[in-house]
């Protein structure tokens, strides 16, 4: 695939910046990827810095939202001219679960029916936090918290399994 390149204005809705697509270059990203439907997993670079990012459909329209790792202040720099390249993204970004959290689940037949019928972004939400703890005692706390939570009793940052 050629590296599509080309030059847009910063824009915000709400308090998200992003900016638009040109149809010719989303074109080719659904014929690359096969996919029409948001998300579609994308790379490229924003002023010369790379990212890896999703092109969302929001109110019609396709966006490339733009976050602070990508351009740095963005929200302060509405208006502006970026230089931009995309492409489709084929690469795996799954994220493992961690070992301990996956063993605890599966010890359970209600923990693991209810971890699987999780909405994928929740059960990434979990793996993800998780993942990123930095001391064994703090991970096997909160793999405690979610166990208590995928069995329905308590609450873990808010939310409830129903």
């Amino acid at each position: 695939m050629k590296n599509n390149k080309f030059t847009a204005r910063l824009e915000i809705i709400g308090i998200n910046p992003f900016i638009f697509i040109p149809g010719e270059v989303l074109q080719e990203i659904f014929e690359t990827s096969g996919k029409d439907k948001s998300p579609i997993p994308v790379k490229g670079t924003v002023n010369g810095l790379k990212y890896q990012q999703n092109l969302m459909k929001y109110v019609g329209e396709w966006r490339l939202y733009v976050n602070l790792t990508m351009l740095k202040n963005s929200p302060k720099r509405i208006g502006e001219l970026l230089e931009v390249s995309i492409e489709y993204d084929n690469s795996d970004r799954s994220i493992p679960i961690h070992p301990k959290l996956d063993q605890a689940i599966r010890e359970n037949p209600v923990t693991l029916h209810n971890f699987e019928n999780l909405i994928p972004s929740r059960r990434l939400e979990l793996v993800r936090y998780i993942n990123n703890l930095k001391t064994e005692e703090s991970i096997q706390r909160n793999i405690d918290k979610i166990i208590r939570h995928l069995k329905g009793e308590t609450d873990f940052f808010g939310k409830r399994i129903n």
